[in-house]
């Protein structure tokens, strides 16, 4: 929801580049406005780490601060999206923690998700392959998910003794695709088609394999293009008004609303249509 912070105002130090930021645990490029993230560990099916969940819990932290990131696209490297957690490097370790160190753990893998929601820039998620346990949280926790016919979705937490309850999934997959059908795959934590996630409407829409990445990229420049404070203010109010009656939805929209039509994008969308051109956002 943040504007452009212009190099003369005093606060432009506090924000900076995401491009100025190397993660060592993910691939990460930004270019015109679009930061694309790949989880890159193709030969086990690109599985989370310690190491991986804090820096993408801090990278996307850091996203209401970044100049240069209008809309993020999240992938796997590969035929995978992500496998989650780690069996070996995650797994193992959590059978030999005391309960004060799985209760920071389990913190830290939520922060990611809050994270994810909290940033203003809209997440597309492209999906290929396995996309299972805390990869398909990441999926879930995006704001629009592009898949293949080859996607397998899983929330298999109960298959390793684990409550479906893990990350959000008891608040986000219910909102997504319904409480019964949320309820199914976390109880039984069995594979989610990709035919049935764009039926059940987790999947905007499917694409072949090898067009994936070109249409996610596609679809997050057609978001960089639009009124990026709008944008923020959409997924603000999509993430707020879960908890509120529909007064209080209908207020806070006109309240949001009303913020919105004193930024220059709204009047540069008048005089564009004016003129009868095509706006050329800015953000501010």
């Amino acid at each position: 929801m943040k504007p452009p912070i212009p190099d003369h105002n005093p606060m432009r130090p506090q924000f900076r580049a995401a491009a100025d930021t190397r993660p060592r645990h993910f691939a990460c490029t930004v270019e015109e406005g679009i930061a694309t993230v790949t989880l890159n560990r193709p030969e086990r099916k690109n599985p989370l780490t310690f190491d991986s969940y804090g820096e993408l819990r801090d990278w996307f932290r850091a996203l209401p601060f970044a100049t240069d990131v209008r809309a993020v696209v999240l992938r796997g490297a590969g035929d995978d999206f992500c496998s989650g957690g780690d069996v070996h490097e995650i797994i193992g370790p959590l059978t030999r923690m005391t309960m004060p160190e799985l209760l920071a753990f389990t913190r830290m893998t939520g922060d990611v998700v809050k994270a994810m929601r909290a940033c203003p820039q809209p997440i597309v998620a492209a999906i290929d392959g396995v996309c299972a346990g805390a990869g398909a949280m990441l999926a879930l926790a995006s704001d629009l998910r592009l898949g293949t016919e080859r996607a397998r979705t899983a929330f298999l937490f109960t298959r390793v003794g684990l409550a479906g309850a893990d990350m959000g999934a008891c608040a986000l997959l219910p909102r997504v695709i319904g409480q019964g059908r949320a309820a199914e795959l976390l109880f039984t934590g069995r594979t989610m088609t990709a035919a049935e996630g764009l039926a059940w409407g987790f999947f905007n829409a499917l694409h072949a394999p090898d067009a994936l990445a070109d249409e996610a990229h596609a679809l997050a420049v057609s978001l960089a293009r639009g009124p990026s404070f709008a944008h923020g203010m959409t997924k603000t109010m999509l993430n707020q008004e879960w908890a509120m009656t529909v007064e209080q939805a209908i207020e806070a929209e006109a309240q949001a609303q009303a913020i919105c039509m004193q930024t220059q994008d709204f009047r540069r969308a008048y005089e564009a249509f004016v003129a009868k051109q095509r706006p050329v956002f800015q953000g501010d």
